[in-house]
This record gives structure tokens, sequence and C-alpha cells, in this order.
């Protein structure tokens, strides 16, 4: 089973969605927003992609912190900090299918990886 994580009114995560349903695959959805996203999670993302990865520094979120803050985030821990107080600043959506890892939109890699 395909499991997007995002948040429901993002352009990038509505694209990822609409692709999914174009191409017949069953998903379930995880809202950051409702949710929130568990260390855990950010872990095994974190291994397969990196943690920079993780982080959208060119969403609004990232861009409204202040640049202390912005320059705090130096570690892995502190990056998954800011990512469970803020899950908007996480690059949306992150696709989970079995032991693969997607994130953000990418139509190629979703051919090749998920169907």
């Amino acid at each position: 089973m395909i499991k997007v994580y995002g948040i429901p009114n993002c352009n990038t995560v509505k694209k990822s969605l609409d692709w999914l349903k174009e191409h017949g695959l069953e998903y379930q959805f995880h809202d950051f927003k409702k949710l929130g996203i568990a260390e855990d999670r950010l872990k095994q993302w974190s291994q397969k992609l990196g943690w920079e990865t993780l982080v959208n520094k060119r969403g609004t979120t990232w861009k409204q912190l202040d640049p202390a803050t912005q320059q705090s985030i130096t570690s892995e821990q502190a990056a998954f900090q800011l990512m469970q107080e803020k899950t908007s600043v996480i690059k949306r959506p992150v696709i989970e299918a079995g032991d693969i890892v997607l994130s953000g939109f990418d139509a190629e890699a979703y051919k090749k990886s998920l169907q």
C-alpha cells in the first residue's frame, strides 16, 4: 500500500494525488496538520533521503522563520524538532511504498518506483 504524507491544500500534494489516481494506484493519506509526524518516521525517511532533503527551504514556512532559527538547523535532531513543531516545513509530499521513500512530485520517479 502506498502512503502519502502531506497537507491537503498543498499544490504539490494535489499534483501527486492526481498522478496516483490517474495511474489507478490506491493510497492512504496522512495529513501532517491533523496527525503530526512521529520522530521514528522522520528517522526512517532520513535514512533513505537524508534529513536535508526533508526540510523545504523554498517554502513559506521556512522563509517566515527568523534567521537565528534557520541557522540553528544544522543537524538531524534540530531538523526533526523543527519538522515536528512546524510540519509545513517538511518537503511535500513524502510517499512510502514498501522500502521506497520519495519526496516531492516527480512523475518519472513515480513511474519508475510506484508502478
